[in-house]
């Protein structure tokens, strides 16, 4: 019998998009620390104890019964559930933002919309702007549409109107990115003057504005702005992206996006390409579950619960960090950004500090350019008080055996 030599076909090479895009640092450690002794102030995680678990479960098992089980099983329009887009609509309208339920595409999370603005407007080379420091998923949702990304200053009060007039006229953008209240990873929430200066810019010099707001209800002190796409000028050229992740529950994958009605039909399109629509019975579900409960005592409940942890981690930060350390104070959302003095890195320090069983996001992969290495992220929004003492106890333990350089 003649025995016919196996041959391995040559493997093809990635598609050349992927070769500026890298797994995310923040992924990569939450499974890297998934161990019970260790204290992780790295994800940006909404507390799971504060879960509606009766609330989602009966909202499930209403909407699976034998009247409506088969429907909710089934194919569902792109666009989303016409129920649950106009509550969503009612809701943005009350926070600021005029909305009906056309106005909204509902997608598989928010970090879907940010994917399907990035696929339907650039054009590899394509300028995007972003603040910097910025959230590091939306890095790679442009990094992998072949967008050219660039930094503008922001500082305390979030972007720098003046920075960004100057960008704008230096790269003639197609799109800039912020997260405009209590950013990731900043914590920080731009003014409502600046919000009305970057409407105006946009508006003078025809670039979209795509602003992401998981967090805009989660604020523990002074009065609510309204989102920067309600702005003069910004209606017309922004897409606003909420999510129900951090005020219901991440794993529901659950988000919309609101924009002017032709980028809209553009978007739904691409939203067909990608994964027809999202969950049926999920959107029905959180569509029940928004019809028969009180979401304003939920974020309450959720205030009141982070802002005490916030306050803990402010007041630990103090005493465990050495001289010459400076931290954001965020009026809400869950971050801290946190920068350690001059010289210290804090990828060496992150090494130091899982051997204490503690750990948290060095900030360099936030920039899209030159990085800080002294800055880090804490997220405060995952433990008790208590927890956090400790947690931060294992910090300060870690910065006192760092060895030169990485503090």
């Amino acid at each position: 019998m003649t025995t016919i030599p196996r041959t391995t076909a040559p493997k093809s090479p990635m598609a050349g998009r992927l070769g500026g895009v890298q797994s995310s640092p923040v992924r990569d450690l939450l499974a890297l620390i998934d161990r019970p002794e260790v204290i992780s102030f790295a994800g940006g995680l909404p507390s799971p104890e504060l879960f509606d678990l009766d609330g989602l479960r009966r909202s499930f098992h209403d909407v699976l019964s034998p009247a409506t089980g088969r429907r909710a099983l089934q194919y569902s329009p792109t666009e989303g559930d016409p129920a649950l887009r106009g509550l969503l609509a009612r809701r943005l309208t009350v926070r600021g933002l005029p909305s009906t339920a056309d106005d909204l595409l509902v997608t598989t999370g928010s970090q879907q919309a940010i994917s399907l603005v990035a696929t339907a407007l650039l054009e590899p080379g394509d300028v995007v702007l972003v603040e910097e420091p910025t959230y590091l998923a939306a890095l790679q949702c442009f990094r992998l549409a072949g967008a050219t990304v660039v930094p503008v200053r922001s500082d305390e009060d979030g972007l720098d109107p003046a920075a960004l007039r100057e960008a704008v006229e230096r790269h003639r953008p197609t799109l800039l990115y912020l997260v405009p209240t209590f950013a990731n990873p900043t914590g920080r929430t731009l003014t409502g003057e600046r919000r009305r200066e970057v409407a105006g810019l946009a508006h003078e010099h025809g670039f979209w504005i795509l602003e992401d707001d998981p967090y805009g209800e989660l604020r523990y002190r002074g009065e609510a702005l309204p989102p920067l796409s309600a702005y003069p000028g910004g209606q017309e050229n922004s897409v606003h992206l909420g999510s129900f992740s951090k005020i219901g529950a991440p794993g529901l994958r659950l988000g919309w996006l609101r924009a002017p009605g032709e980028l809209l039909r553009a978007l739904t399109i691409t939203k067909q390409a990608t994964d027809l629509h999202t969950s049926t019975v999920d959107q029905a579900a959180v569509a029940h579950y928004l019809a028969g409960t009180d979401l304003d005592a939920r974020v309450r409940t959720l205030r009141d619960t982070y802002l005490p942890r916030r306050d803990a981690m402010t007041k630990a930060l103090a005493e465990v960090t050495p001289p010459g350390t400076t931290w954001s104070d965020p009026d809400g959302g869950m971050f801290l950004w946190v920068r350690l003095p001059e010289g210290t890195d804090s990828a060496a320090l992150l090494r130091t500090a899982l051997r204490h069983d503690v750990a948290f996001v060095p900030g360099a992969a936030f920039y899209p350019g030159e990085p800080d290495r002294a800055t880090l992220r804490l997220s405060f929004s995952s433990y008790p008080p208590e927890g956090i003492a400790e947690g931060m106890r294992r910090f300060g333990a870690a910065l006192a055996e760092a060895p030169s350089g990485a503090r």
